[in-house]
């Protein structure tokens, strides 16, 4: 059975909550994220939505990532993007209005969270990849997308005021976090 269609086979079948992604030709199941996974993802998307009203703050929406695998599918922890981007009944959809994707790490997706999913943004031309790692407890900003990497790559700890330079524009408070 070819990739694609097993993805779609499990991707049916994958109960409320699990997360089904297509990562450079492999496969990903991820059970539903953990409460302190979803007090990050809350503030994250509250802290844009009081910076950033122009936005749309999308949280287990699915992306299109044809340049990061044969058919890349992805579901990034929190997506920044113009309001009404993704106003259609698609499961998954271009990225090219992405502003920001944002990852925070669990045990069981820090790995693609740290390498494959750089790769699949930055060839996707997302501007700005937000890494939120738990285990390091470190905050990475990674902007300037070019071919498999971004050519810039800021580290904070966690606790710190980041900044996340345009064409998102706002200080993100990790405190909170």
């Amino acid at each position: 059975m070819p990739v694609e269609e097993a993805f779609e086979t499990l991707n049916a079948a994958a109960p409320r909550g699990w997360r089904v992604e297509l990562i450079e030709g492999e496969i990903h199941v991820t059970p539903p994220a953990n409460g302190e996974q979803e007090e990050i993802v809350s503030e994250v998307t509250g802290q844009a939505r009081d910076h950033r009203k122009d936005l749309g703050r999308y949280t287990g929406i699915g992306l299109f990532l044809p340049d990061a695998s044969v058919s890349g599918r992805v579901q990034p922890d929190v997506v920044l993007a113009p309001k009404g981007s993704f106003a259609d009944d698609a499961e998954y959809h271009d990225a090219s209005a992405v502003l920001l994707v944002a990852e925070v790490t669990s045990r069981s997706t820090a790995g693609n969270d740290r390498v494959k999913k750089i790769r699949g943004y930055a060839r996707a031309g997302i501007p700005v990849y937000l890494l939120i790692d738990r285990e390091t407890e470190q905050v990475v900003v990674c902007t300037e997308p070019s071919g498999e990497d971004y050519d810039t790559k800021a580290a904070y700890k966690l606790g710190e005021v980041v900044p996340l330079p345009e064409p998102v524009g706002f200080d993100l408070d990790t405190g909170a976090f």
